[in-house]
């Protein structure tokens, strides 16, 4: 490993290196840059085309309710970058990327396609990001955001915590119903599917705004393996998580308890990962950002899982996926794109595990499309990637797989995998009420 932090410690100092200056302000929106803060404008060479609008309606033959047709299925790619070509690329490899070449030379590689700028929202997100970029501020200690409302608060950022709030309140539907699989591989390969059920009310993004410091309602269920079926849990996520933590319950079939659940957050395992990723770790951040001081470190060119819709796809099952040491790499899509860089370390009288971390967030979507996660040494410990695709019924571009892999063990915990499952849906009716700790007991006796 230590061969490797040398290498990773390099490829830090380039990126830091290689960033421009921000220049842009509130007047370009819409103009050289796209209503979310991109820029519009594709690079120098081409490879990076210009963003003209992302996917804003299925393509031929999608059917509403059927899983997603891939819409660049023709797409071949260009090169597929190897732990022996590596070198050639490493100034736009994320370090966890490096990491895991280096550490699975034989299987780990990332196949790169033409980049595609599919991302999209409604046009009522778009003018609510517009309207945020001249009031948005942050609450004391960059704990929350002030006086924004629906769509992204901070799409010109001028620090590290601004760019993660855009993460934490993006687009990504109002009320969504989803139903997935999440797996723990042992290094082998060998795994037991987790069937979950997740119902969730994105208060923030509705076109009236936030109700107070609430920010989302969020119930998951455990369907399958039969010893954890029935197991619930039940959070109200606020916006200043610092004035107003969030709220959990769980619900435990075998007691027929609701309890409070204080724990659900930080750096305290997360639910059924086996260990393999923190409470946090889901979405690849979630949760308060107060453990942290952010520092944004700049926009950078860089090599990323982009529209995964191979991966998304219904003709496969998981067996095809799932693979030891990490998933099938020969399903999955990377593509050139524009990213933040940020880095986040440890605040002076606060603990995580991991000691620092680092976000690459699509200029685009606002969605961290890779972490590396750091400990105590300075190694790099944990890899998250997030395969992601336009879900062109909302619109909205999001994850649709997300994997977290654990260098030292050799193992690693994906969630998201919904090939064999109803596709997700967006046009639900959720209440309020659909969401009291009294839902649990209700869902509990059915």
């Amino acid at each position: 490993m230590n061969r490797v932090k040398a290498a990773l410690l390099g490829g830090a100092l380039a990126i830091t290196l290689a960033l421009p200056a921000q220049a842009q302000t509130a007047s370009d929106l819409g103009k050289t840059l796209t209503p979310m803060g991109a820029i519009k404008a594709g690079n120098a060479d081409g490879s990076i085309p210009e963003w003209t609008g992302g996917i804003t309606a299925p393509p031929p033959g999608y059917t509403p309710g059927k899983q997603h047709i891939d819409p660049f299925a023709d797409d071949k790619p260009l090169f597929t970058i190897t732990s022996e070509n590596m070198d050639k690329y490493a100034d736009k490899l994320p370090d966890g990327l490096k990491a895991l070449l280096k550490t699975y030379p034989d299987t780990y590689r990332l196949p790169v396609y033409p980049t595609r700028r599919s991302a999209s929202a409604p046009q009522f997100i778009y003018d609510a990001t517009v309207k945020n970029a001249g009031t948005a501020k942050l609450a004391p200690g960059g704990n929350g955001v002030l006086e924004a409302k629906t769509g992204i608060p901070f799409p010109i950022p001028k620090e590290g915590v601004e760019a993660v709030w855009n993460h934490l309140l993006r687009w990504r539907g109002l009320n969504v119903f989803r139903q997935y699989g999440q797996a723990n591989p042992q290094a082998n390969g060998a795994y037991t599917m987790i069937t979950l059920t997740e119902k969730v009310k994105y208060l923030y993004s509705r076109p009236e705004g936030a109700d107070g410091n609430l920010a989302l309602f969020f119930l998951q269920e455990v369907v399958a393996p039969a010893r954890l079926a029935g197991e619930i849990l039940l959070v109200h996520d606020t916006i200043n998580q610092v004035e107003e933590p969030r709220s959990a319950w769980t619900y435990n079939p075998g007691q027929r308890r609701v309890r409070r659940a204080p724990n659900v957050a930080y750096d305290n395992p997360g639910t059924a990962s086996d260990g393999l990723r923190t409470n946090d770790q889901l979405d690849v951040f979630n949760g308060s950002p107060d453990r942290y001081e952010w520092t944004l470190v700049g926009r950078k060119e860089m090599y990323v899982p982009y529209n995964s819709y191979k991966l998304h796809s219904g003709d496969l099952s998981y067996d095809q996926i799932i693979k030891p040491r990490h998933i099938n790499q020969d399903l999955t899509r990377y593509e050139l794109h524009r990213v933040w860089v940020v880095d986040g370390t440890v605040r002076p009288g606060t603990s995580h595990v991991y000691a620092k971390r680092r976000f690459y967030i699509d200029e685009d979507s606002w969605v961290i499309l890779a972490a590396d996660n750091y400990d105590v040494r300075d190694q790099i410990w944990r890899v998250s990637e997030s395969h992601g695709i336009n879900y062109y019924d909302l619109p909205g571009y999001n994850t649709t797989l997300e994997c977290t892999y654990d260098l030292p063990s050799g193992r690693y915990t994906c969630n998201g995998f919904d090939n064999q499952e109803p596709p997700y849906r967006f046009d639900q009716d959720y209440t309020a009420a659909d969401f009291a700790p009294d839902s649990l007991r209700r869902a509990g006796v059915r």
